[in-house]
C-alpha cells in the first residue's frame, strides 16, 4: 500500500482511537509529510476541524508555491468545506480512500482541473461503514443532515 495513504489511514484510526469519527488527512510535499491530521470535530467541538482541514493546519504558513506542488491524502471523499480549502491553496491532487460512504464534491475539484485519484481501499470503507453503523447520529451531524 501506498505509505502515504496508510499514513492517512494511520491518522483516522486515531481519531476512531480518541472517540472522534474516522477521517485521516496527511499532506505530501517533495516527497515528504508536511501535515497531518484527522477529524477532531468530536474531541475539540470544532465545526470545521476535518481531516483535511486539521492536516493543513498542521502544515503551517507554507508559501502559496508548497501548496501547488502538493498531493493531498484523505480516507474519504473531501466534503464541500475541505473541497473549498483544497481549492484556496491550489493543490493540484487528491488521492480519495474511498468516496464509497460519501460523495464529496469530487465534480468541483475536476472542474477546477484538480486530478483525483480514487482507491476505494478496502481499510478505509470498512472504517467508514463500521464507524456509520455504530455512531448513526454523530455522522449524520458531521455531514450534516
Amino acid at each position: 500500500m501506498d505509505p502515504f495513504m496508510q499514513a492517512a489511514i494511520d491518522e483516522a484510526a486515531q481519531g476512531l482511537a480518541e472517540g472522534g469519527i474516522p477521517i485521516g488527512s496527511v499532506i505530501v510535499h517533495n516527497g515528504q509529510i508536511i501535515g497531518r491530521g484527522h477529524n477532531r470535530r468530536v474531541q475539540q467541538g470544532s465545526p470545521t476541524l476535518h481531516g483535511e482541514m486539521d492536516a493543513l493546519e498542521n502544515a503551517g504558513r507554507q508559501p502559496a508555491r508548497v501548496y501547488r506542488e502538493s498531493v493531498i491524502y484523505t480516507t474519504l471523499s473531501p466534503c464541500s468545506m475541505c473541497t473549498g480549502a483544497i481549492l484556496l491553496y491550489g493543490i493540484p491532487k487528491v488521492v480519495i480512500g474511498e468516496n464509497q460512504t460519501f460523495m464529496g464534491s469530487e465534480s468541483l475539484l475536476r472542474e477546477h482541473g484538480v486530478e483525483l485519484e480514487v482507491l476505494q481501499n478496502e481499510q478505509c470503507i470498512g472504517l467508514m461503514r463500521q464507524f456509520i453503523e455504530q455512531s448513526p447520529e454523530l455522522w449524520n451531524e458531521d455531514i450534516g443532515e
